[in-house]
């Protein structure tokens, strides 16, 4: 079997040994709007503006009560975007994986532009978001339908950008309980995966049960579990021992992608408690002693206006900034770099 040195980036396709510090899950531009969630009555008047000194910190808080901040595929976030990429790649940084997949109003023009002002490797998703921020035509697709597309964006180019290739699948969403679109959608990303050996990232529902049952139709359809990742394992395994019995069990990849969420409060799941940054550090050094680390990712799945250093936020660079200073105390610098390089790198690789 051999390995595919090369992945498809918005300008074309580069070495892997070139791609570098590599964020696996994060945004530029998507539309989040459907998961707006009313604010508490008493901070409606803070939460109805647009982000300033007086309301970011209710906004934190909040994050999903504010529709200027959930808006980021405007001017506004498209300038604050870019000006945080050039920050990531003054720390370091080479390249961003795009997660906006089919839901999520990706833009690839955007991305092109970025890539280009920055220097930083940009790659485009395919594959589908959850089935509530589907339109009708879309949620009639069969399961074929999903795998022509797929692999036509893989191979050929995107439906809304003929001239780039996708170079991986996903976000892949899932909600709780799996709805049958979705369903679809991973048996899909599976028979798509088996045949072309490309890397998948998967979104679960905000349920412990979740992963395993993304990983089991995506094992059953034909997916290689190595191949793929499992996003938001913070917030959706709050135990870190279900994290480590997760990643010795199925052997995808445990990927902690919130950091730089400092708000206990979870919005869309009130029920889970978020994990802070020292806590994401701690499930981590718990996975080092599993000798797991092989099987860890990192990143900030920046989704909103807050969390960008435009406004009041920690930015692209966070972890590079403010977290591998940390891991520092923990771990050796290989194993670091093995975070932030390695794993990537042998996730994005394609084995033909």
């Amino acid at each position: 079997m051999s390995i595919c040195e090369t992945v498809e980036t918005v300008l074309g396709s580069k070495p892997l040994s070139k791609i570098g510090i590599t964020l696996t899950h994060e945004h530029v531009h998507l539309n989040f709007n459907e998961f707006y969630v009313p604010p508490p009555t008493n901070l409606q008047s803070f939460l109805d503006d647009k982000i300033n000194l007086k309301n970011v910190g209710f906004i934190k808080q909040y994050p999903y009560s504010n529709k200027y901040n959930l808006t980021f595929n405007d001017t506004d976030s498209a300038q604050a975007v870019i000006e945080d990429v050039k920050l990531f790649r003054t720390f370091g940084g080479g390249t961003i994986v795009e997660n906006s997949s089919h839901g999520l109003n990706r833009n690839i023009l955007l991305m092109i532009n970025i890539s280009e002002q920055t220097g930083v490797n940009i790659l485009a998703g395919t594959g589908y978001y959850v089935a509530n921020v589907q339109d009708v035509s879309t949620l009639k697709m069969t399961e074929e339908e999903m795998y022509n597309m797929m692999r036509t964006e893989l191979q050929e180019g995107c439906i809304d950008y003929p001239k780039i290739k996708a170079g991986f699948i996903g976000e892949v969403g899932s909600s709780w309980p799996i709805a049958d679109f979705e369903k679809r959608a991973i048996r899909a990303t599976a028979e798509v995966q088996e045949q072309l050996h490309c890397s998948v990232s998967f979104h679960p529902g905000r349920d412990k049960a979740a992963p395993s049952e993304i990983m089991r139709l995506y094992q059953e359809a034909g997916g290689d579990a190595r191949r793929a990742i499992m996003s938001h394992v913070e917030r959706t395994l709050p135990d870190v021992e279900e994290v480590v019995e997760f990643a010795e069990a199925v052997q995808c990849y445990c990927q902690f992608d919130l950091f730089g969420v400092e708000c206990s409060f979870y919005q869309l799941n009130p029920m889970i408690d978020m994990p802070s940054d020292a806590q994401r550090v701690k499930y981590i050094t718990r996975l080092q002693e599993e000798k797991q680390l092989h099987r860890v990712l990192l990143s900030h799945d920046i989704h909103t206006k807050h969390r960008l250093t435009s406004f009041g936020g920690h930015g692209y660079s966070h972890i590079m900034s403010n977290i591998v200073p940390v891991l520092k105390k923990h771990l050796t610098t290989e194993e670091i770099e093995l975070l932030i390089v390695g794993n990537p790198r042998t996730w994005l690789s394609q084995h033909l």
